[in-house]
C-alpha cells in the first residue's frame, strides 16, 4: 500500500495547506508583520467606510468608488489572511476542497474587482477634470450604482471558470499545497492530467483584465493631461494634478506587484519557493494595507474628517 499524499490519491476531501516551506521554524515570527498589516488593513478600511458613511458632505461620486474599492479590499485579504495566522499560530494546516476552491474564487474575483474600480475611479477624475460643470450631471448615483454593478458583474462571471476548470481535474499525486492559500496554479499543479487549458484561461484572464483596463486608465490620463496642460496657470495645473495622486498611487500599488507576482508563479522556475510566497502574500496585503492609507492622507476631505474625529474624541 502506497502513501495516501502522495500515490493512488484521487480528488481528494481536503488539502493540505504548509505555510511558507522551508521557513517553517520562523512563522510565528512571521506572523508578527502580517498580523500587524492585516489589522492596519481591517482598520484603515473601516474608518474610511465609517467616514464616509457618517459625513454627508462625502456622499459623492469619488468617494462612492472609495468605499467599493474599501469593501473591495477587506474582502480580499480577510480571504486568504485568517487561514495564513491560523496555519502559522495553530499549525491549521487542513482545508476542505470545496473551501478551497471558495478561497480561490473570492482571492481572483476581488483582486479583479479592484482593477475595474480603479477604472472608474480614472473615469471619476477624468469627469472632474475634464467636464467639472457637467460633473453632477453625468455622475449620478443612479450612473455610478450602474459602474459598480457592471464592474462586479464582470469580475465574477471572468473568474467563474477558474474554480469549475480546477474542480474538473483529478488529482491523484498529492493533497499538499506547497502555499498559504489556494492559488489558481498552485492546486492545478496538483493534478495528474493536462491543465494546460487552466493555466491558459489564467494567462488570458490576467492579460485581458489588466491589458483592458489599463488601457482604460491609460486613454483617461492622456485625456486628464491634455486638460491640465491647457490651465493657464501653474498653481491650476498643480491643483488639478493634486486631485489625481492617490489614484495614481493607487494604480502602482495594485498593478505592479500583481503582474510581478503572476508571471513569476508563472515562469519564476528557479526562484526559491519561499521567495515566491512571499511575494504573493506582498500581493495580497500591500493593496488593502496602502490604500486606506494613500486616501487617508492625500484626500484633503477625508484627512479633516479623521482630524476633526480625533479632536472631538480628546475634547
Amino acid at each position: 500500500m502506497s502513501d495516501s499524499n502522495t500515490t493512488d490519491f484521487i480528488n481528494p476531501s481536503t488539502f493540505i495547506l504548509l505555510g511558507i516551506p522551508g521557513l517553517e521554524a520562523a512563522h510565528i515570527w512571521i506572523s508578527i508583520p502580517f498580523c500587524a498589516m492585516y489589522a492596519i488593513a481591517v482598520l484603515g478600511n473601516f474608518t474610511i467606510l465609517f467616514i464616509v458613511k457618517r459625513e454627508p458632505s462625502l456622499h459623492g461620486p469619488m468617494f462612492y468608488f472609495l468605499c467599493m474599492l474599501a469593501v473591495t479590499d477587506l474582502v480580499m485579504c480577510t480571504s486568504t489572511l485568517p487561514k495564513m495566522l491560523s496555519i502559522f499560530w495553530f499549525n491549521s494546516r487542513e482545508i476542505s476542497f470545496s473551501a478551497c476552491l471558495t478561497q480561490m474564487y473570492f482571492v481572483h474575483c476581488f483582486s479583479t474587482m479592484v482593477s475595474g474600480i480603479l477604472v472608474a475611479m480614472a473615469l471619476d477624475r477624468y469627469v472632474a477634470i475634464c467636464h467639472p460643470l457637467r460633473y453632477s450631471t453625468i455622475l449620478t448615483n443612479s450612473v455610478v450604482a450602474k459602474i459598480g454593478l457592471g464592474v462586479v458583474l464582470r469580475s465574477g462571471i471572468i473568474t467563474l471558470p477558474i474554480p469549475f476548470l480546477t474542480r474538473q481535474w483529478p488529482y491523484c499525486r498529492t493533497n499538499i499545497i506547497p502555499h498559504f492559500y489556494c492559488g489558481h496554479i498552485g492546486v492545478v499543479k496538483l493534478a495528474c492530467a493536462d491543465i494546460r487549458i487552466s493555466s491558459y484561461y489564467g494567462l488570458f484572464k490576467l492579460c485581458a483584465v489588466m491589458g483592458m483596463d489599463v488601457f482604460f486608465i491609460a486613454v483617461s490620463y492622456t485625456q486628464i493631461l491634455r486638460a491640465i496642460f491647457r490651465l493657464p496657470t501653474k498653481d491650476a495645473r498643480h491643483k488639478a494634478f493634486g486631485t489625481c495622486i492617490s489614484h495614481l498611487c493607487a494604480i502602482l500599488t495594485l498593478y505592479i506587484p500583481d503582474l510581478f507576482s503572476s508571471l513569476i508563479q508563472r515562469f519564476g522556475h528557479n526562484v526559491p519557493r519561499h521567495f515566491l510566497i512571499l511575494i504573493t502574500s506582498v500581493y495580497q496585503l500591500v493593496p488593502p494595507v496602502l490604500h486606506p492609507i494613500i486616501y487617508g492622507l492625500r484626500t484633503k476631505q477625508i484627512r479633516g474628517r479623521l482630524l476633526q474625529l480625533f479632536t472631538h474624541k480628546e475634547t
